[in-house]
């Protein structure tokens, strides 16, 4: 089992994600800073994690719970005109009441959801719409996840480039819980897919208007449930949760 958040090998500190920004997605993800990806951040924590997040609102961005457990300190990593990585602050961290992480860890359906307010604006980037995804939600349903994590599970040096995968639904997608797979492999050999550092990367599907953030990303597998990464990625769609997203949101003054 691939819990995305840990860092693929040992890094010190935060040093190592911040002096190599390389790739992100399993199996080939294209690298992209236009579209979807103009929303994506990195968050990095104290402990030693990355993970990624969406920027919702021009000071809140939407990741995964398991991301921000309490008890470390979290910051946004923003890239200057000259590539130069700086940290900026996050003011608060708000996790849904109903999240619970040995679900999550099980692969079971959980309030996989958090959000964070940002001291300042992350220059370059542009919020992104939120919505939830289509229901009924049917087997080959395309959706597209954009993330900074590793190309090669265990290589840390490979994270920190946002890269775009479109991957399908799999198995029975619902309100809960949709499982992706990389269309051509199907989780079956390896492929497209989530992986270490892309844990609470936003889900796009399209709609009329455009792409709209439906899901977060939690939890990914090797191919047929094996442990790693590039068969099946897990997200936890919006639908129960846009309501609180909104709601903390208000709390903290935001608009979205």
């Amino acid at each position: 089992m691939n819990i995305l958040p840990r860092l693929a090998g040992h890094i010190a500190g935060l040093a190592l994600l911040l002096s190599v920004p390389a790739h992100a997605i399993v199996g080939g993800g294209a690298p992209s800073t236009e579209g979807v990806a103009r929303s994506v951040v990195t968050i990095v924590g104290s402990r030693g994690n990355f993970c990624t997040g969406a920027l919702i609102a021009p000071k809140l961005v939407l990741t995964a719970a398991h991301c921000v457990p309490s008890g470390a300190d979290y910051k946004i990593v923003e890239y200057g005109a000259d590539r130069q990585p700086s940290l900026q602050d996050v003011k608060s961290v708000a996790i849904h009441p109903g999240f619970n992480m040995q679900a999550m860890q099980a692969h079971r359906a959980t309030a996989d959801v958090a959000l964070l307010q940002l001291a300042a604006s992350p220059k370059g980037k542009i919020s992104a719409a939120l919505g939830s995804p289509n229901i009924p939600i049917n087997v080959g349903s395309r959706f597209t996840i954009a993330g900074i994590g590793v190309t090669v599970r265990g290589d840390g040096k490979s994270g920190g480039t946002i890269r775009v995968a479109g991957l399908v639904a799999t198995g029975r997608p619902g309100t809960l819980q949709i499982r992706l797979v990389d269309p051509v492999g199907q989780g079956t050999r390896e492929g497209l897919g989530a992986c270490t550092g892309d844990s609470g990367a936003p889900v796009f599907e399209d709609k009329q208007s455009g792409p709209v953030i439906v899901g977060v990303v939690s939890w990914s597998t090797g191919p047929n449930g094996s442990a790693g990464c590039g068969g099946m990625t897990g997200v936890t769609p919006l639908t129960l949760y846009r309501d609180w997203i909104l709601q903390a949101a208000q709390k903290w003054g935001v608009g979205i």
